[in-house]
């Protein structure tokens, strides 16, 4: 069933596959941008984005996240979420555990009418960020 599930998500993202056992799959980031969320309970807007030209790694056989940041962020997928497939967005979830031992969901989002943008939201409860992605080949 693990095996099915890389598998699955290396053909939701287009990769296909040249042996058995899952590679790591590397995107880079171009910039970031995040929100917080407000005492009201709002969140506010989205900072502009900022340039951060950094490796993001997702190693399924390993279950794990890696953004290699100035300060690296590694997160421990603890559940493979139900991917979400239509006409406008290919949507990747995750529910995680970071190297603080905070929970938090990623999505990698692929925006089909936006010439197949990607993202990687990475959802706290306190705090969001959210990374311009594209394939590392």
């Amino acid at each position: 069933m693990k095996h099915f599930k890389i598998l699955f998500l290396l053909l939701a993202f287009g990769f296909g596959f040249q042996k058995s056992e899952a590679q790591p799959i590397r995107f880079k980031s171009s910039s970031v941008s995040l929100t917080e969320k407000k005492s009201d309970g709002n969140w506010t807007e989205w900072s502009d984005f900022v340039d951060a030209n950094v490796l993001i790694t997702l190693d399924a056989k390993k279950n794990l996240i890696v953004i290699n940041s100035a300060e690296v962020q590694s997160f421990k997928i603890k559940a493979y979420g139900e991917i979400e497939d239509n006409d406008e967005v290919n949507i990747v979830p995750f529910e995680c555990v970071d190297n603080r031992y905070s929970n938090c969901n990623i999505f990698i989002i692929t925006k089909k009418k936006e010439n197949n943008r990607m993202q990687i939201y990475i959802n706290y409860n306190e705090v969001k960020f959210v990374y311009n992605i594209y394939n590392d080949n």
